[in-house]
């Protein structure tokens, strides 16, 4: 069945939006987020087969994106990696107003 991308669907866990949106957004997932998804044609309430989405984004010319992690598999981060983080990207009088706040708070 050819598919116009500007039709209706509704991507899984996404909602309503166009064909074109929905399979963007479906090469942008992570791997197994990908194939956990369903796109669903609002017409007639039929499943899109995995071939057939993956005909349509090879025409669009929608390649998924190879570096997507899922959150899942990213370690968490320890707060001193965050506050190392934040310390590195602050201007300085930010940096002197925390150090500041910091010894009346230290002196308390």
């Amino acid at each position: 069945m050819t598919s116009d991308p500007e039709e209706s669907v509704r991507l899984q866990g996404y909602g309503e939006m166009t064909l074109r949106t929905a399979i963007a957004t479906l090469m942008a997932l992570a791997p197994r987020e990908r194939s956990d998804a369903a796109i669903f044609r609002i017409r007639d309430g039929s499943r899109l087969a995995r071939r057939e989405i993956t005909d349509l984004a090879s025409e669009l010319g929608m390649a998924p994106l190879a570096d997507v992690r899922s959150p899942r598999l990213v370690p968490e981060q320890h707060w001193q990696d965050i506050v190392r983080g934040m310390v590195r990207e602050a201007p300085l009088p930010s940096l002197m107003v925390a150090f500041l706040v910091g010894m009346l708070v230290a002196r308390r």
